[in-house]
């Protein structure tokens, strides 16, 4: 064997899961395959989570710890969500990851906006989260350039710095990590699995854990399994904006409950900058108008293209064409595949990675 268990992907939530079996279970023989190169100065793992893809000076990754106060209260994911906002929070004071508490506006620009506003008001408080409600004066007092006819301030959501953090997740884990190796085919028999990756190289292990986000229901298939669910990847175009003065916060247009993603969203990283996401537009024009719901005073020259590939989402689809809004686990012998996580960037990483490395740990010692 070549290892105890082969984490195939390495984003943040299976560098996460690395991590969690090296704290669970400290000597477990970890390999975490990435199908993407390695960066001189810090691994990419985590490149296309969230609506960020990779951003110049190898920063990747949105790096946004969100709420949870979109997720149904009492759901699974609603308590990952909160869970990981403190646990990611620890983690970096722990670790010296660059982690701010910054809050965010959720807005509403239409009256048709104001019932959906109203109920995230409840969600957020059924979930403890603390959330107040603000008019147009007192928005323009957290926000001078935004214009709405409401808001709620949503005080639990942070940033951290996602390059950062994926460097961190991949040393304390103590795991190998093969960047560059996509996993083309995988053998099973009872007790071991082989992976075989697109250069020809053979990996053996006791147990298989899929973490390959926008992959994971191809690679669920090539190890013979049936996900129950079909992965749709979201092309996620973001912007830098060339005036930051312009934005104090993060700042969300409410999302539209017709569309798989939220749309635009305004968030300053942790590096000050402030980047610009459209989750679904069709266009240049479009997204420009878009922008100028919330932000009245964005021209279009003030919209930098991003250096680096678009980010992607993933979203599970179920046979009769519903999304999944849940986080989905699926078990076989000697496997374990992290089919959805509905989760956005580094919210619920944490848990969610101690959750698929239990399991992991129940199979490797059953």
């Amino acid at each position: 064997m070549d290892c105890d268990v082969l984490v195939i992907g390495g984003g943040i939530v299976g560098l996460s899961t690395a991590h969690a079996l090296s704290r669970l279970a400290p000597g477990t023989r970890v390999v975490v395959l990435e199908e993407r190169g390695a960066d001189p100065v810090r691994p990419r793992g985590g490149r296309h989570d969230g609506l960020h893809g990779g951003r110049r000076g190898g920063a990747v990754g949105s790096g946004v710890v969100d709420s949870g106060i979109h997720h149904r209260p009492g759901s699974l994911t609603a308590r990952l969500a909160v869970r990981g906002a403190a646990e990611m929070a620890a983690f970096c004071a722990e670790h010296g990851v660059p982690h701010q508490v910054t809050g965010k506006l959720v807005v509403a620009t239409e009256r048709a906006e104001l019932p959906r506003l109203h109920a995230l008001v409840q969600r957020g408080r059924r979930l403890g989260v603390p959330v107040r409600e603000l008019g147009p004066a007192q928005i323009r007092e957290y926000e001078p350039e935004v214009r709405a006819l409401a808001a709620i301030r949503v005080g639990t959501t942070a940033v951290v710095d996602h390059g950062r953090l994926a460097a961190q997740l991949a040393r304390s884990s103590g795991a190998e990590i093969r960047y560059g190796a996509r996993a083309e085919g995988i053998r099973r028999r009872p007790g071991r699995v082989a992976v075989r990756t697109a250069s020809g190289e053979v990996l053996r292990a006791k147990v298989l854990v899929n973490c390959a986000g926008v992959r994971s229901d191809r690679v669920a298939r090539l190890a013979g399994d049936d996900p129950g669910v079909r992965i749709s990847a979201f092309r996620g175009e973001y912007y830098d904006l060339a005036r930051p003065s312009l934005l104090r916060g993060p700042i969300d247009a409410l999302p539209d409950p017709t569309r798989p993603f939220p749309g635009v969203h305004l968030l300053r990283g942790i590096d000050g900058e402030v980047h610009v996401a459209a989750g679904a537009e069709s266009g240049a024009g479009e997204f420009v108008e878009a922008v100028r719901k919330v932000l009245p005073g964005v021209s279009r020259a003030d919209l930098v293209p991003a250096a680096g590939p678009a980010g992607l989402r993933a979203r599970a689809v179920r046979p009769d064409g519903t999304p999944v809004d849940e986080v989905l686990v699926r078990e076989t012998p000697g496997a374990v595949h992290l089919v959805d996580v509905a989760l956005p960037g580094v919210t619920g990483a944490l848990p969610v990675g101690s959750a698929v490395a239990r399991r992991a740990l129940r199979m490797l010692r059953g």
